[in-house]
């Protein structure tokens, strides 16, 4: 779970600390907020890449850091299996300097974009505004279906 959100110079955000709780967090908003703009800070430190063209001041760095409880995970053979420091409390940083090169880290251990989108696909699942339509459509309920029943002689 997300514990902490901490954005230095991303988009429109000089600096900002979001402490999320244990449970369901809400982030609303009027259009033009900012709700995007963090989930996009958010996507960042899941592997996604980055463009320094996004910075709020183009002569510093952009540093993105989030902090996640991972007890509940599973997840210390994955961090032996990649070499990296198993701790409850996993930290994961995103530098991108002015000039576009960006530096990944787990728990202060460099890791590169591949592994950082890896880790981040097993620790959080976005879902955007619309990303439940596919619930409307008949062949995805069928598929849904199919895949719980468990019974592929049927199929």
């Amino acid at each position: 779970m997300l514990s902490r959100l901490t954005i230095n110079n991303y988009a429109l955000i000089d600096n900002l600390d979001i402490e999320l709780d244990a449970g369901l967090n809400i982030i609303t908003g009027e259009t033009g907020a900012g709700k995007s703009i963090i989930l996009g800070a958010l996507s960042l430190i899941l592997g996604q890449r980055a463009e320094s063209k996004y910075f709020f001041n183009q002569q510093k760095k952009c540093v993105i850091e989030g902090i996640f409880r991972i007890e509940g995970f599973h997840l210390k053979k994955y961090f032996e299996e990649n070499d990296l420091d198993y701790e409850t409390e996993t930290v994961l940083r995103r530098e991108i300097s002015s000039d576009g090169k960006s530096r990944a880290f787990v728990n202060d251990s460099p890791v590169n974009l591949t592994s950082l989108k890896q880790l981040g696909e097993k620790l959080i699942d976005i879902h955007s505004q619309h990303a439940t339509a596919e619930i409307n459509d008949p062949g995805f309920q069928l598929l849904v279906v199919d895949s719980i029943t468990n019974h592929p002689e049927l199929l």
